[in-house]
């Protein structure tokens, strides 16, 4: 019973304070609540570009990769090494 007069009590408040269309009590929480929206625009934009990336560019990027081994080999032979 206890719990569900904190619990009224707690939407009563948070009515309260829709109603009076004041979310937020000062300006730091208004600033936090800006800076919490930007750090989750900005994971969830990298989110999208790693997505990307990986659908996207990996395809094109593996057969430039095996069509250069085959084509053009790099670097040098190192003879020290044989035998």
């Amino acid at each position: 019973m206890d719990n569900l007069k904190e619990l009224e009590s707690t939407a009563e408040e948070v009515l309260g304070k829709l109603r009076s269309h004041r979310l937020f009590q000062s300006t730091w929480d208004t600033a936090a609540f800006i800076i919490f929206l930007l750090f989750l625009g900005t994971v969830l934009l990298l989110l999208l570009l790693a997505c990307l990336h990986c659908c996207c560019c990996y395809r094109s990027s593996r057969s430039q990769k095996v069509r250069t081994k085959q084509v053009n080999p790099m670097g040098v032979n190192n003879l020290a090494l044989e035998p």
